[in-house]
């Protein structure tokens, strides 16, 4: 579990208590409001995180959602999120794994805290490479018109992204950037690990 001090806009673990932000925060301005993870990357989190995410281990997304409210029940009073909205997998990254994990692990928050999912108003229209295997560059590049809005209009003003792992950032700004312009006034994020970054 992530405890303070935490850098105030992604929520990554800090090294100098004297610091606000992390260095990736304070290099890079980001377009989501505000964010936090459960769990720092460590390697016990990354076995865990594989499981979930490529054998199949759907069921560790409760104990997650369980870690995650007992950490930040105080941000979901304060931000008041409407709906939680899953990142979205492209069909075709879905058809060979089966699920989308950040959807599981939403479906779980929203049972326990009772904010409503909405899987599909955020859809990933470009299969891009994955993140982990690109760098700062060219994961923004990767992303580009990556997302879209379905529908022609927006019902919310505050949501919440839910992911497995934020590193950059990159992945969440450009859903937030996408969510902004069709009308959302605040998007925080949730992931149950956030790594290190660049």
């Amino acid at each position: 579990m992530i405890k303070q001090p935490a850098c105030l806009k992604c929520g990554k673990k800090l090294e100098d208590e004297a610091q606000e932000y992390c260095s990736d925060c304070m290099r890079k301005e980001h377009i989501f409001d505000r964010g936090v993870a459960v769990f720092s990357y460590t390697d016990a989190m990354k076995k865990s995180m594989y499981a979930f995410k490529y054998n199949n281990r759907r069921e560790y997304a409760g104990f997650y959602a369980e870690c995650a409210l007992n950490s930040y029940e105080r941000y979901f009073k304060l931000w008041r999120p409407e709906v939680i909205i899953p990142v979205p997998l492209h069909k075709a990254r879905y058809r060979k794994r089966g699920y989308n994990q950040a959807e599981i692990f939403a479906n779980e928050l929203s049972r326990l805290s009772g904010i409503p999912v909405d899987n599909g108003l955020l859809k990933r229209v470009k299969n891009t490479v994955p993140q982990k295997e690109l760098n700062d560059k060219e994961r923004v590049h990767n992303l580009n018109n990556a997302f879209q809005i379905m529908g022609d209009s927006v019902k919310y003003r505050r949501v919440l992204l839910t992911d497995d792992i934020y590193t950059t950032g990159t992945t969440i700004d450009e859903c937030a950037g996408v969510l902004k312009a069709g009308g959302v006034s605040n998007v925080y994020f949730l992931t149950v690990c956030i790594g290190r970054g660049f």
